[in-house]
């Protein structure tokens, strides 16, 4: 693994030094952040709602809000239609919710996954003709759905698309198109998820309205659980959305959160955007996953404590039949990259059955990257022929302009650089792969396949101490585009006897630097465990954190690799 230390500018670093009254470590974690000033400081470190931005910026909004609110005074059915994700399903719930309390006679459908597919499908349309809607609004989708929504236009049905992924350069032919992504929209942030999108829309209908903004701060906590499971970056209005959602999530009014969350033991006090991505959004992803996404939106907005109790319980095993399901889908993943792919040559990697269940693919193309580290694409083919894909990429390789590449093969797809979703025929699955390969091939270079570790800079064991982990604490909410921040702690020795623990799997052992000694952990990395008994000085990169263990805290150093003092990191 490879070393990458950040080397911001020493006269920034120099400045923050004396304005901040800090040490170098900590003034150039906040330069890497573009931290270099007090208003930067202030801005970063005190979230406020004053700081999102005017909802009317975004193109389309104006008329979007007139068309819901005619519906509103009209008593006319309003179709909320979702996507079958985290995303997905948590923006519908956010403007069904928002509507509801606007008055508006409103409904909710989120398509079946195997049946309908991804993004507005023809059934969805059909149900909002037969429960009397004239509107449609798409949430976390909709973006390339031009047939749909012509069909939806020729039964009367206008559409208001809410998106965020990226749009070809014509846009369907919607009402109105609100999506950051446009290029013809001059939006201050285009990395909204789908739910922040939603919200967006939901915060103009309140502010054309002249409505209290309470109701609709309430939905933050699942605002914040989209934004979170769709690991956009944790910057400017998502920053301020999840600090303040996660805040709601402490005491949320939401029956369903509230039985999730006391079913999977997380306290409210303390959560994390990664508590909530790793323990959390998986439940209810579940719900669309493996059956009926509908239900989350259900478990999301019930009044009914039994129903959300309920509800909850369900999810949770739903979630546990989706591991055993993605663990056998991986293994046999693995055992093809084994046996099928040129793994010295190929720069990316290319997998399709008949068996894989098309509610997994997803998981298991984001772990064959992170064992592989190179675009990876899972296929799982239907009795009718068509595969759906799932795709997940690495720096330097945009998922979507590789897709758009190879979209000759294609029956639609759509998604962002990092992770993207397809459906191809059977009889175009061998020449899609030869040219994604190809295409693959001429933009990778070998390098690009070393994993690499980005840290902050060195630090020294004597300056951990309890500002420096304030400071760490104020750098919350972590996420994308402001990761927990990882640091090289030169030339230390081990304290005390290393131990092997957790099955032979993790290294537990003390460090020592001049008279400072901290305890650390490394997960999975027992296969350093010689480096620890030669007696001779190291080099880790490290997380640092604040262990709890039978009511005690103390510092520890969360270890992701370790090098004998000397070696070079690149």
């Amino acid at each position: 693994m490879n070393w990458r230390i950040l080397d911001p500018d020493p006269e920034i670093v120099s400045k923050n030094m004396q304005e901040f009254h800090c040490t170098e470590i900590i003034a150039k974690t906040m330069v890497n952040r573009g931290i270099i000033s007090l208003n930067d400081s202030h801005t970063f470190f005190n979230p406020d709602l004053n700081q999102l931005h005017d909802p009317f910026l975004m193109k389309d909004m104006g008329q979007a809000v007139d068309r819901i609110i005619l519906n509103i005074d009209k008593h006319i059915p309003i179709l909320i239609f979702g996507d079958y994700d985290v995303d997905g399903t948590t923006a519908a719930s956010v403007l069904y919710l928002a509507l509801n309390s606007l008055g508006a006679v409103v409904s909710t459908y989120i398509p079946n996954r195997d049946i309908e597919g991804h993004g507005l499908s023809i059934q969805g349309i059909e149900h909002a003709q037969a429960s009397g809607s004239d509107l449609i609004i798409t949430c976390d989708c909709g973006i390339n759905a031009f047939e749909q929504v012509n069909i939806s236009n020729s039964l009367g049905i206008d559409v208001i698309v809410t998106d965020h992924h990226i749009p070809d350069d014509v846009l369907p032919d919607a009402f109105a198109v609100l999506n950051p992504q446009r290029t013809d929209c001059t939006y201050p942030f285009d990395s909204l998820c789908g739910s922040g999108v939603a919200f967006k829309l939901a915060y103009a209908l309140m502010k054309k309205l002249g409505k209290e903004l309470a109701p609709l701060l309430n939905l933050l906590d699942i605002v914040t659980l989209g934004t979170a499971a769709d690991f956009v970056p944790i910057l400017d209005e998502n920053r301020t959305l999840v600090h303040y959602g996660i805040e709601q999530l402490s005491s949320t009014t939401h029956l369903g959160i509230q039985s999730l969350l006391d079913i999977v033991g997380l306290k409210t006090g303390s959560l994390s955007v990664g508590q909530l991505v790793f323990n959390v959004t998986p439940k209810i992803n579940a719900a669309g996953r493996m059956g009926d996404g509908n239900r989350a939106v259900e478990l999301l907005t019930t009044q009914d404590s039994a129903r959300a109790s309920e509800l909850a319980e369900e999810l949770v095993c739903e979630n546990k039949k989706r591991r055993k399901i993605q663990d056998t889908v991986l293994d046999d993943a693995i055992r093809k990259v084994n046996s099928e792919v040129d793994i010295k040559n190929d720069k990316a990697i290319i997998l399709a059955d008949r068996e894989w269940h098309s509610g997994v693919i997803g998981i298991v193309a984001s772990k064959l990257k992170e064992e592989y580290n190179r675009p990876i694409i899972i296929i799982s083919i239907g009795e009718d022929g068509i595969g759906k894909g799932s795709a997940r990429s690495i720096e330097n390789f945009d998922m979507y302009d590789a897709l758009t590449n190879t979209s000759r093969f294609l029956e639609g797809y759509g998604g962002h650089s990092m992770a993207a979703g397809f459906t191809v025929k059977e009889e175009n699955l061998n020449n899609f792969r030869k040219t994604f390969l190809h295409y693959s091939k001429e933009r990778l270079k070998k390098a690009e396949f070393v994993q690499t570790i980005v840290l902050e800079g060195e630090i020294h064991l004597k300056d951990i101490n309890s500002r420096f982990m304030t400071f760490l604490n104020k750098l919350e909410p972590y996420g994308p585009g402001n990761m927990r921040p990882k640091f090289v702690i030169r030339n230390v020795i081990i304290a005390g006897n290393p131990k092997v623990i957790g099955n032979g799997d993790h290294l537990k052992f003390k460090v020592r630097q001049g008279k400072t000694v901290h305890g650390a952990i490394g997960f999975n990395m027992s296969q350093h465990y010689e480096k620890l008994i030669k007696d001779c000085p190291f080099d880790i990169a490290c997380l640092v954190e604040i262990n709890e263990w039978r009511g005690q805290e103390s510092i520890q150093l969360n270890v992701r690799d370790i090098k004998l003092s000397g070696k070079s990191y690149d």
